[in-house]
C-alpha cells in the first residue's frame, strides 16, 4: 500500500494510522442524500473528516449548500455548522453522484425508503444511488447504508447490485449498515453521541471499517453486531416497538370516556415501575419512520404478525377517532350541531411540533375525515400552508375575526400559545395532545384520554389567570421522534 492510498476496507495499516488519515481528510467521503437527516450527517462527517461531498438530486439544495446556506429548518446548530464547514472547504455539494463516487472512498447512503401503493418497501431511490456508487467504486472502498432498510437488504439487494454494476469481486470493497438513530429537531446532538452507534457488515472487514469510522463520529460507544441484517433489524424493531406501544396507549386512551378517568394520569403513574413504559396517547403517528417500518416486515415475510398489523390499523384509525369525538361533542351541545353543517379549525398540519414535515401526519387524516363528513375545514400551521393539504388557511392573528363550531388540536406548535381563546366565539375544542388549558373560557374543552394533571376528558384544566391556552410540559416516554 502506498503512503497516499486512501483505502479503508481491508487496509493493513494500523488502526491508529487509519484514524489519523480519516480525521486528516485523506480518506474522502460522499454522503448521498441531503435531506432532514442527510444534511446533518454530512455536516458531522465534515467536521470529523474534513473532506466531504454531499450529493442531492435537487440543484437548489446543492446550490444553497455550496453558498454555505442550510435548507433544513428547525435543527439547532445546523446553520452554523454548514456555514463553517463550507467556508473552510471541508464540505461541498454536487448533483453528480457518479463524479462524487469516483472521488470518494467512503460512500454513505441516507435517502428515504418509501412505500409503494401496496405498502411494500420501495427501494428505487436507494438503487438509484447504488448505480452512482457502482460507477465509481474502487477496491478498498466502503459503502455504508444509513437509510432504514428491510432486514436482509444489504445482503440480498445492495451487495449483489454493487457487485454486478461495479465489476468488482466480493472482498474487494466493503458494505455495512449503520442505522440512523436521529430525531428531527435534535439531529446534531443525536449523531454526535446521544445514542450508541450500531454497525454490522456483510463481512468482518466491513464491520471493522465501519466501527473505526463511527468511533470517530460519535462520543458514544459503537456497538458492532454480527452482520448487516442484524443491524438492519435493530432499526426496524425499534420503530415497530414504538408503533405497537403507541397503539396500545391509544386503545387505552379511548377507554377514558367510559372509565370516567384520565388515562394519561394512569399511564404516568404506571410508568413509575421500570417494567412499564407505556407511550403517549394521541391522534396517531406520523413522520418518515414509525408508520413505515412495520411494513418492512409485514410485506416480506410469511409469518402472519397479527400484533403489528393490528397496531398499524389502530394508529391509522386515530385521526377518524378524533373527528368522531368532535362529532359527538358537537351533537351534544345545546344547538345540536351536525358535523356536516359545521365549520372546523385544524390546529397543526405537520406531524410534530416545530418540525417542517407532513409525511404521514395525523392531521392529513383529520382533514380528510372532516371533508368526507361534509364539514367546512380551515387550518393553521406556522411551518406549512394548510391549503396544500385541503384546509382553508387562516392566520393566527385573524382568528378573532373568524367563527368556528369546533376545533381539533393535532399538533401542539409553540406558536399556538398566542391564541387568545377568550376572544374567540365559543366552540367545541377536541384536544388530542393535552396541550390546552381553556378553563375560564366559554369553550367546551374535550381532552382525548384526559389530562396528565388528573381531569378526565371533559374535566377541564387547573385554570389560568387570563384564560389563554398554555402548552403543558411534555411528559412523554416515546422519545418524541415521530408521534
Amino acid at each position: 500500500m502506498s503512503a497516499l492510498d486512501p483505502s479503508i476496507y481491508g487496509s493493513e495499516l494500523p488502526e491508529r494510522e487509519l484514524r489519523d488519515r480519516l480525521t486528516a481528510g485523506e480518506i474522502p467521503v460522499a454522503v448521498y442524500g441531503l435531506g432532514k437527516m442527510g444534511l446533518p450527517l454530512a455536516g458531522v462527517y465534515a467536521e470529523t473528516t474534513g473532506n466531504v461531498t454531499g450529493v442531492d438530486i435537487d440543484p437548489t439544495v446543492v446550490q444553497r449548500l455550496d453558498d454555505g446556506e442550510c435548507h433544513v429548518v428547525g435543527e439547532p446548530g445546523l446553520d452554523d455548522l454548514v456555514a463553517e464547514q463550507v467556508e473552510r472547504g471541508r464540505l461541498t455539494a454536487t448533483t453528480d453522484g457518479t463524479v462524487a463516487a469516483t472521488d470518494a472512498t467512503i460512500h454513505v447512503i441516507i435517502v428515504p425508503t418509501l412505500l409503494a401503493e401496496d405498502d411494500s418497501p420501495d427501494l428505487a431511490t436507494v438503487e438509484s444511488v447504488l448505480e452512482d456508487i457502482a460507477a465509481g467504486l474502487e477496491p478498498g472502498d466502503l459503502v455504508v447504508a444509513e437509510s432504514t432498510l428491510p432486514p436482509g437488504s444489504c445482503r440480498d439487494v445492495l451487495l449483489p447490485h454493487l457487485l454486478q454494476e461495479s465489476g468488482l469481486e466480493r472482498g474487494e470493497f466493503g458494505l455495512a449498515f449503520c442505522p440512523e438513530r436521529t430525531a428531527s429537531g435534535s439531529a446534531l446532538r443525536d449523531i454526535r453521541g446521544r445514542y450508541p452507534k450500531v454497525v454490522g457488515g456483510v463481512d468482518a472487514a466491513s464491520t471493522r471499517a465501519a466501527e473505526l469510522i463511527y468511533g470517530e463520529l460519535t462520543s458514544n460507544e459503537v456497538h458492532a453486531v454480527s452482520d448487516a441484517t442484524t443491524a438492519e433489524a435493530v432499526k426496524v424493531f425499534e420503530g415497530v416497538y414504538r408503533d405497537v406501544n403507541i397503539a396500545l396507549a391509544n386503545e387505552l386512551g379511548r377507554l377514558a370516556d367510559e372509565l370516567g378517568i384520565s388515562v394519561r394520569e394512569a399511564i404516568d403513574t404506571a410508568n413509575g415501575l421500570s417494567v412499564c413504559q407505556l407511550h403517549e396517547p394521541g391522534p396517531g403517528v406520523g413522520g418518515h419512520c414509525i408508520p413505515y417500518y412495520p411494513h418492512f416486515l409485514l410485506s416480506r415475510f410469511e409469518e402472519p404478525m397479527p400484533v403489528m398489523r393490528t397496531a398499524r390499523e389502530l394508529n391509522d384509525a386515530m385521526p377518524s377517532v378524533m373527528v368522531d369525538r368532535l362529532a359527538d361533542r358537537l351533537a351534544a351541545t345545546d344547538a345540536g350541531t351536525d358535523l356536516a353543517d359545521a365549520s372546523v379549525l385544524v390546529l397543526g398540519i405537520t406531524y410534530r411540533a416545530g418540525v417542517e414535515e407532513t409525511r404521514a401526519s395525523p392531521a392529513l387524516g383529520v382533514v380528510d375525515a372532516l371533508r368526507e363528513a361534509g364539514a367546512d375545514v380551515a387550518g393553521i400551521d406556522p411551518l406549512v400552508d394548510p391549503a396544500e393539504y385541503g384546509a382553508r388557511p387562516v392566520a393566527l392573528e385573524d382568528l378573532p375575526e373568524e367563527s368556528f363550531d369546533g376545533a381539533i388540536v393535532v399538533t401542539a406548535h409553540e406558536e399556538f400559545e398566542a391564541i387568545p381563546w377568550p376572544d374567540l366565539e365559543p366552540m367545541v375544542v377536541v384536544d388530542a395532545r393535552d396541550a390546552l388549558d381553556l378553563s375560564g373560557t366559554a369553550h367546551s374543552h374535550y381532552t382525548f384520554a384526559g389530562s396528565h394533571d388528573g381531569p378526565a376528558p371533559l374535566g377541564g384544566g387547573d385554570g389560568s389567570a387570563d384564560g389563554r391556552s398554555t402548552l403543558l410540559e411534555s411528559r412523554r416516554t416515546d422519545g418524541g421522534t415521530d408521534v
